[in-house]
This record gives C-alpha cells, sequence and structure tokens, in this order.
C-alpha cells in the first residue's frame, strides 16, 4: 500500500489530514517537527512525504533540503507562503508541488496522487509524445562521450558518472529522447514537471545546473544548446 508521512507542527491540522488520508487507503505516519521528519525518511522510506514548513526545530526549506540529501522521496510542500518567488525557490530545492494554505482535503489528495504518478517507481520516466515506450524501457541512449541509462538512472560523461538530481536526470532524459530537435520550455514544463503553472525561470536554473555538471557553458554549449526565442536541444558533439 501506499505510504505517506505527514510532517505538521499543528495537532489538530495533523488529525485531520491523517484522517483524511487514511480514509483514502493510505499508510500514514507523521512527525510534528523536522528532524522527526529525517529520521521517518531514513528508516521509514514512504512513499510521498507532506512537508508544512512553519517547523518548531527547523525551517521547512531546511527540511527540503536536507531530505533531499538523504531520499528522492516526493515532497509535496504545504505552505502559508504564497510569494512567487518563494515557491520557485521551494520548488528549485527539490520541492515536487506545493499546496497553500488554506486548502481543501480535495485539493491536497489531488495534488499527492499527481505526484505520486508522476513519480512511481524507481524507474519513473517520462513517454514520448508519440506514444513510444517509456524512457526507462528503452537502451541506454548514447551522444558522444555522453551516457544516460534510463533503467539505472545514471549518466556518465568520458565514462565518469555525473551525480544528477532527480528533476536534473527527468530533464535530460527527456532532451536525449528528443535529441537534436529544439524542445520549448513550455512542452519542458508540460513533459518533465507536468506542472505548467511553474515560471520558466524554473527551467532556466535546472539548464543552468546541467550544464556545469556537463562541464560547459551557454557561450560555448557542446551538448545543451539555446535556440533563442525558441527553446534547447540536446545534441551529440561532432
Amino acid at each position: 500500500m501506499t505510504t505517506v508521512l505527514v510532517v505538521e507542527d499543528d495537532p489538530a491540522i495533523r488529525a485531520s489530514l491523517i484522517e483524511l488520508l487514511a480514509g483514502h487507503q493510505l499508510v500514514v505516519r507523521s512527525s510534528p517537527d523536522g528532524f522527526g521528519a529525517l529520521r521517518e525518511v531514513a528508516q521509514w522510506k514512504p512513499d510521498a512525504v507532506v512537508l508544512d514548513l512553519g517547523l518548531p526545530d527547523l525551517d521547512g526549506a531546511d527540511a527540503l533540503k536536507m531530505i533531499r540529501g538523504l531520499s528522492q522521496v516526493p515532497v509535496l510542500v504545504a505552505t502559508a507562503r504564497d510569494d512567487d518567488a518563494e515557491i520557485i525557490k521551494l520548488l528549485n530545492a527539490g520541492a515536487d508541488d506545493y499546496l497553500v494554505k488554506p486548502f481543501s482535503g480535495g485539493q491536497l489528495l489531488a495534488r499527492l496522487t499527481a505526484v505520486l504518478r508522476r513519480c512511481a517507481g524507481p524507474a519513473h520516466a517520462f513517454g514520448s509524445r508519440s506514444g513510444g515506450a517509456p524512457v526507462a524501457d528503452r537502451g541506454p541512449q548514447v551522444l558522444g562521450e555522453l551516457r544516460i541509462d534510463p533503467l539505472a538512472r545514471t549518466v556518465h560523461l568520458a565514462g565518469r558518472e555525473i551525480g544528477l538530481t532527480r528533476r536534473e536526470f527527468d530533464l535530460l532524459s527527456f532532451l536525449a529522447l528528443n535529441a537534436d530537435r529544439v524542445v520549448s520550455k513550455r512542452q519542458l514544463l508540460a513533459e518533465v514537471w507536468r506542472q505548467p503553472y511553474v515560471d520558466e525561470q524554473t527551467v532556466d536554473v535546472h539548464l543552468s545546473c546541467l550544464r556545469r555538471k556537463l562541464g560547459e557553458r551557454a557561450a560555448r554549449p557542446r551538448f545543451l544548446h539555446t535556440v533563442r526565442g525558441v527553446g534547447v536541444k540536446l545534441v551529440s558533439p561532432r
């Protein structure tokens, strides 16, 4: 059964969330603070985390970074902070989605279901628009010295493994699936983030991180080429 960790310091809100999720056949555990949440993530290994930001021992944003140091578990942030810059910062820090308080039980269930669907299983990847097999069902993708293995979720450059976040790997895999074709940022948001309301700056940040890890700069690209006003494409260096 699907397991969910609820991290919420308010006892009444925590109890209502547990009742809601358990009532929909989810196995739920909870923590009132950040360090307790980190222990649960490390030991219990939930399928998803619902994370409040107003925790008594840690700021939720710091807790999110620590969770990301332990696991790639999907994290749905529950926040009273509705500032766009703050939300973009949280998404860039590793949140998979967010809900602004107050929210309904229906909203929480819908967002949680979507997050679990997007991130289901260790071989989570994206199918092509043409209805082809998911990336995880394909063999490794090789572009020059760059080798992307969707099943193992590893990337090697000139034989050396590169450490990528889950989102960076998904972004690179989708671009590799569409190698030598220009992909717009809107398409990347729709296919990789599955969140069209996210600011395009989020894509720019992740592309910048990928370029740095691939050892290139936007001014002198090897693999990731920006087509101004159109999008970006991944190419095999000649």
